[in-house]
């Protein structure tokens, strides 16, 4: 096969999303303007949506890699639960659509992937693999719609969503294609396409933003990521612990942030500011906490999530090493808390 077949799905949904997303930018502007608000980040009235230009790029990505033989029909059939999430985060978009409608259309999706999976029948952990029985299918619904939900937590100032598809679905896709395991083709191509497609997207949401990834990329983005940590783990390639180091920002900061929303009694489920990164983005702004994302993915989190694929067996220990400081940064930043720390 010659350089160019393994180059296009690089460039391709790369192209496709920073054409899509300028597109998209277009009607935005008349439809889906976000106006400041006391729980928004943003000072300056900006459009949303543009992660529409993201799933163009991989809905058409991964029809390409079905072509070239790379993603089998089940697969593709997984993949395309990210669609109605799209449609439905697209709608939400356009006005509020009620919380219990978007969580049934999470779940559904999520059911939809897992069936054409095969299930998540087996949770591999620090070089030992345990058997989840009927546990198996609630607990994997509940790990994509949770990771789904990240990303729309944690899409709240420019550029960082994007970042963090963009390291995070390199990392991954670097690590399945060194995995000497037999994983099943079509997870480093597809993981590499969505990076390569935030980055075509980052061209327009790079601090200041001219477009927000909205709803429509956001659970589309987290998605798929769900997805595909669960069909690494299922198939001897990275195990969900390396999923958890690479994804580390995202989790750390928006599960303390809500389990202390919680524990003060704050009314969680409603939109806030209160996660780290937030108080941190109203102390220094948003191009250096979204470059600092950057530079903790790249140089430590990534190389810690290589070290845990390397070295199984140690899992626990890279974890820890991983999650420590980012949960020293969300005490200090004062995640959870209305008015951050001082």
């Amino acid at each position: 096969m010659s350089l160019f077949s393994y180059l296009l799905p690089l460039f391709f949904p790369f192209l496709v999303a920073a054409f899509a997303t300028h597109a998209v930018r277009g009607y935005a502007l008349k439809r889906l303007l976000d106006l400041p608000n006391t729980r928004s980040s943003h000072s300056v009235p900006t459009p949303r949506g543009g992660g529409l230009g993201i799933v163009a790029a991989l809905v058409l990505a991964t029809i390409q890699l079905y072509g070239l033989g790379w993603v089998s029909l089940d697969w593709l059939m997984a993949l395309a639960g990210a669609v109605p999430v799209a449609a439905v985060g697209f709608w939400d978009d356009h006005g509020h659509v009620p919380a219990r409608w978007r969580l049934l259309a999470q779940f559904a999706a999520a059911g939809w992937a897992l069936y054409w999976l095969g299930g998540f029948g087996e949770l591999r952990f620090a070089g030992e693999a345990y058997a989840l029985g009927g546990l198996g299918m609630p607990l994997g619904l509940l790990f994509i719609v949770w990771v789904l939900n990240l990303f729309n937590f944690m899409d709240g100032i420019d550029g960082i969503a994007g970042v963090e598809t963009l390291t995070v679905g390199f990392t991954l896709a670097a690590l399945i294609g060194l995995d000497p395991a037999p994983v099943l083709p079509g997870s480093a191509e597809v993981a590499a396409a969505l990076a390569a497609a935030a980055g075509g997207f980052l061209l327009w949401n790079w601090p200041p933003a001219k477009i927000f990834m909205g709803d429509v990329g956001s659970g589309f983005v987290g998605f798929l990521l769900g997805v595909l940590a669960l069909r690494t783990a299922a198939t001897g390639g990275p195990s969900l612990a390396v999923w958890l180091i690479a994804l580390g920002v995202f989790f750390v900061d928006a599960t303390f942030t809500l389990l202390r929303r919680m524990a003060d009694g704050q009314r969680w489920y409603e939109a806030h500011r209160s996660h780290a990164y937030q108080h941190a983005a109203q102390r220094y702004g948003h191009r250096p906490v979204t470059l600092a994302v950057l530079a903790i993915n790249l140089f430590w989190l990534g190389p810690l999530a290589w070290a845990a694929a390397r070295w199984p067996a140690l899992e626990w220990a890279w974890l820890g090493m991983a999650y420590a400081p980012l949960l020293a940064l969300a005490l200090r930043f004062g995640a959870g808390l209305s008015h951050g720390t001082r």
